[in-house]
C-alpha cells in the first residue's frame, strides 16, 4: 500500500522501511504485511537517495587488520560511518574509499564494503569487506550469531546483580521519530549485560548483541532505567555528562570468510572514554 501511495517509492524498499520501523499506521508500527483503511494516517520516513557516489578522501582511519578480503577498524567517536543528509564528506567511507583497493558493492555506491554499522559518537570496532564474497560471508555470520560484538559502556546508576538477558522488541518510537523504543510488536532484539564495576553513582557494563537492531544497547539500558551516560537522545543531560554517549565496541570475533580461521580483535576505550572513568572515582 506504501509504494502504491508513494510513486518514488518501489515495493521493496516500501517493504524494507516496515521491517526497519520506520513506517507508522495511526501512531504504532506497522506490518509490512498489514492492510490499511481509508483515513488510516501512514507516517514514514523517505529514504535518502543516493545519487552520487562518494569520492576518496585522505582521512585519517585507525585500521586494526588489513588483508585482500576485509579490513577492521577502529573507528573514532565522532564519525558518521556512511553518506546521508548533512554528511556528504568526511565519512567512515570516504575514508575507506580514500584507502585505495576493492571495496564490496553489495550494500550499494554508498555504503561500499560497509557490513555493519556503529552510530555517529560510538567508538570502537567495525569490519568492512574487500569483496562480496567476503560481505556475504560475514553478513550470513551476522544473521547466526557466530560473528560476536561486545561492546562497553558507562551507564547511569548502580546496576546490581549478575548478567541479564534484554529482550524487549525495537522499532520506532510511535511519537518521536528520531528514536527508537522498546514498542509491542517490533522487531525481536536480545542483549546480554553483565555489570564489571560499579563507580560514582555509575556502572560499568560489558554488552553482547546476539542481534543488531538500531540503538540497540542504548535503547535496552535505557528500558532498563540505566542509561548510557552522555545519551541525550535516551536520557536527560545532566551536569558533568560527557559529550558523547558513553558506548565502546570493544571487540571482535568471527571466522575469516576466505579461511575458516576464527579471528578475535580487541581496542581498548579511547581517552574520553576512560577519562570519564577514572574522574567517577
Amino acid at each position: 500500500m506504501l509504494a502504491d501511495l508513494d510513486p518514488e517509492l518501489s515495493r521493496s524498499a516500501a517493504g524494507r522501511l516496515a521491517r526497519d520501523g520506520q513506517v507508522a499506521v495511526n501512531g504504532r508500527p506497522g506490518r509490512p504485511s498489514e492492510a490499511v483503511r481509508p483515513g488510516d494516517l501512514l507516517e514514514y520516513e523517505p529514504p535518502i537517495a543516493e545519487t552520487l557516489e562518494p569520492a576518496g578522501e585522505a582521512i585519517p582511519l585507525p585500521i586494526v587488520h588489513d588483508d585482500p578480503d576485509l579490513v577492521v577498524i577502529d573507528k573514532p567517536a565522532g564519525m558518521v560511518v556512511h553518506p546521508a543528509a548533512g554528511h556528504h564528506a568526511g565519512t567512515l567511507v570516504h575514508a575507506l574509499l580514500g584507502l585505495g583497493g576493492r571495496w564490496s558493492t553489495i550494500g550499494g555506491a554508498a555504503r561500499p564494503g560497509i557490513v555493519h554499522r556503529l552510530d555517529r559518537g560510538t567508538s570502537g570496532l567495525m569490519l568492512a569487506a574487500r569483496t562480496d564474497q567476503a560481505h556475504r560471508a560475514l553478513a550470513a555470520q551476522l544473521a547466526d550469531r557466530t560473528l560476536s560484538r561486545t561492546y562497553l559502556a558507562i551507564v547511569r546508576g548502580d546496576l546490581v546483580g549478575g548478567e541479564r538477558v534484554l529482550e524487549g522488541p525495537i522499532a520506532r518510537h510511535p511519537r518521536d521519530r528520531l528514536r527508537m523504543a522498546v514498542v509491542e510488536g517490533g522487531r525481536p532484539a536480545r542483549t546480554r549485560v553483565r555489570p564489571v564495576e560499579r563507580r560514582g553513582g555509575h556502572t560499568l557494563v560489558q554488552c553482547d548483541l546476539d542481534t543488531g537492531r538500531t540503538h540497540q544497547i542504548r535503547v535496552h539500558l535505557a528500558a532498563l532505567g540505566h542509561a548510557v551516560a552522555g545519551d541525550d537522545l535516551y536520557g536527560r543531560r545532566r551536569p558533568g555528562d560527557p559529550e558523547r554517549p558513553m558506548l565502546h565496541a570493544h571487540r571482535l570475533r568471527f571466522r575469516h570468510p576466505a579461511t575458516g580461521e576464527e579471528m578475535t580483535f580487541e581496542a581498548p576505550p579511547p581517552a574520553d572514554f576512560t577519562a570519564f572513568w577514572e574522574g567517577l572515582r
